[in-house]
């Protein structure tokens, strides 16, 4: 049986009223005075929180890397598996940027597993309608739909084919397993209808992966 399990952040920090030379570490807008920091124990969560609090706050997404190898191999306790910059016009704002992403993490997150085993874990999201960050990266419209699919290398590749089939999206990012932290997948975009399609097909053949491992039938 398909569980939801919680992921974390890890840490979270405000710079206030950049100085210059700090400013030049980092390309974000003119008028941004203040930049925060946040970590978290699972690498996928972290773009669908980032981009769903650019549609609720003033803020602007400067950075973000994940971690090679997985949370395992954090440098320290509070590294997590990914770091994300933000800035904002006020120290507020970044509060604010910061204070969405942690609630997109820890609450709105898709990180399954089956059966309660952790070693099952896989990430299927959706997000009705996109935020500034993914418009600007991806090219997309405002009123584009999002499936974030991600698992272990065999089973993103064989669940992939899946979600592809049973929806009407197409592939705005391709995931090549192995990633960073071993895993692979893709964003897919299209309709709300057609990217809750691929995502319940993603899952549901992650699911039959993890049933049958030895299986040759499809």
């Amino acid at each position: 049986m398909r569980k939801r399990v919680d992921a974390h952040v890890n840490m979270q920090k405000i710079v206030p009223n950049v100085n210059a030379l700090y400013r030049g570490l980092w390309d974000f807008p003119e008028d941004h005075e203040s930049v925060g920091f946040i970590s978290c124990d699972v690498e996928d969560v972290m773009y669908f929180a980032l981009d769903d609090a650019t549609k609720k706050a003033r803020i602007h997404v400067v950075h973000v890397e994940t971690v090679y190898g997985g949370v395992e191999k954090a440098w320290s306790r509070y590294g997590g598996e990914i770091t994300a910059i933000i800035s904002g016009p006020k120290v507020e704002d970044v509060r604010n940027g910061l204070m969405y992403i942690k609630d997109y993490i820890e609450n709105k997150c898709g990180v399954y597993v089956i059966n309660d085993d952790p070693s099952t874990a896989f990430y299927v999201d959706l997000m009705p309608r996109i935020g500034k960050w993914n418009q600007e990266r991806l090219g997309l419209p405002a009123n584009s739909a999002l499936a974030y699919l991600v698992a272990t290398p065999i089973e993103a590749t064989y669940a992939l084919d899946k979600a592809l089939k049973a929806s009407n999206t197409k592939i705005v990012e391709f995931f090549d397993a192995p990633s960073r932290v071993n895993t692979g997948g893709a964003l897919l975009a299209g309709s709300e209808s057609a990217c809750k399609a691929a995502v319940e097909a993603f899952a549901d053949a992650v699911e039959f992966c993890y049933a049958n491992p030895m299986s040759l039938d499809s």
